[in-house]
């Protein structure tokens, strides 16, 4: 049974994600709630109730919880205890909470892969830095390898590539895993989506290019330039994985493809995802429409897309830290087919995730022409 529009639908996390998520909500007028630090963060102008609190504490995850009917995420790193405990009470939680304590942890995450018995890369699990050099000493692990750390890594965030001991300096002093470095053709994604009645629905796979200085994707190109087989394949997976997951909402799917054309899950998140952007102005509904209508049990909508499509990011230029300033936002507004998205974000830093722009066009070259030029023209500087 569906779930009516004037369900209290809570949402921790008040970022650029829940920004989006409260304009999707506006257009349906749902009693959408936020649970966040601050009422400076992104979503806070766009929903009628943001409570502040802080989503890894237990009581304000519990408290805010008894307040809604629905509860979602919008970043992975809340307290799933008090999510666990709140699913026992009654609340509906999506994506379910045991997942969840799955995928925020990526060693966890990788062992369920081998566990269900779906493709992804070797790894070796590490308590520390120093662990790490041992194993590089019993020839345990060997370079080039990338490091990632179990908890809390975000946007580039807790990754380190080590391609010789010169990158030794790179190394983190954290719980993690290791994962040998693979030959990737191309890295790949697709949205999928899963409501309550088991309907599931994948987006085109979008393929990423990323901007090594930051360790954050620079461009997403949709659709990817692969085969329809591979096509299939992506999407087949992708809905495997969430039915294993048993969750309700939205799952970004990440890919490498490597150079022998086997797919790897590289990693996933249970939310809206930078890999899904694109959707807003490119797609019959928008992945924050869709993630809306999952966790609420409504019919899922249509994920064709409308136009070929590239995403940019828009990260804070590497040298400035302090209140924002776009230059040359005037001549890439001029560009045909361009639409922009700035998040709110009252600081800009180095590389920090500011805004996205969208070019739709027929032609997917010219789109990607006129997105090099956004990013090499509009510089967010303070």
């Amino acid at each position: 049974m569906g779930k009516s529009t004037n369900t209290k639908l809570g949402i921790l996390g008040g970022g650029q994600l829940g920004k989006m998520l409260a304009l999707a909500a506006g257009n349906w007028d749902l009693d959408l709630w936020i649970l966040d630090k601050d009422k400076t963060f992104p979503a806070s102008k766009f929903v009628d109730h943001f409570v502040e609190g802080d989503f890894k504490d237990y009581d304000d995850v519990y408290n805010f919880g008894k307040k809604v009917d629905v509860i979602s995420i919008e970043i992975e790193h809340v307290n799933t205890d008090a999510l666990i405990q709140l699913k026992k009470e009654g609340k509906i939680v999506h994506p379910d909470p045991e997942a969840l304590v799955i995928i925020k942890d990526k060693g966890l995450q990788k062992q369920f892969y081998v566990d269900k018995k779906l493709p992804t890369s070797p790894f070796h699990y590490f308590e520390s830095a120093a662990e790490v050099l041992e194993g590089l000493k019993q020839n345990e692990i060997s370079f080039p390898f990338v490091q990632k750390s179990r908890e809390a890594g975000y946007d580039g965030k807790g990754v380190a590539v080590l391609n010789s001991s010169d990158d030794l300096k790179r190394l983190l002093d954290c719980p993690c895993i290791v994962e040998p470095k693979v030959d990737i053709d191309k890295e790949l994604a697709v949205i999928v989506a899963r409501n309550e009645d088991g309907t599931i629905a994948a987006y085109p796979t979008v393929e990423m290019a990323f901007n090594h200085e930051a360790n954050l994707v620079e461009f997403l190109f949709c659709p990817a330039a692969i085969s329809e087989d591979l096509e299939r394949e992506a999407q087949d997976l992708a809905k495997k994985v969430i039915a294993a997951y048993d969750v309700c909402g939205l799952l970004a799917v990440e890919f490498f493809l490597d150079k022998s054309g086997k797919l790897l899950i590289n990693e996933v998140a249970p939310r809206p995802h930078n890999s899904g952007h694109h959707t807003i102005d490119s797609a019959i509904t928008s992945q924050f429409q869709q993630h809306l209508r999952a966790v609420l049990n409504f019919p899922l909508g249509k994920t064709d897309s409308t136009s070929p499509s590239v995403m940019v990011n828009l990260l804070g230029h590497g040298d400035y830290t302090g209140t924002p300033i776009l230059d040359g936002f005037d001549k890439c507004l001029a560009l045909e087919g361009a639409k922009f998205h700035f998040y709110g974000k009252k600081i800009t830093k180095p590389f920090r995730k500011m805004g996205h722009a969208t070019v739709v066009d027929s032609d997917l070259e010219q789109a990607k022409q006129k997105a090099i030029f956004i990013r090499d023209n509009l510089n967010i500087i303070a």
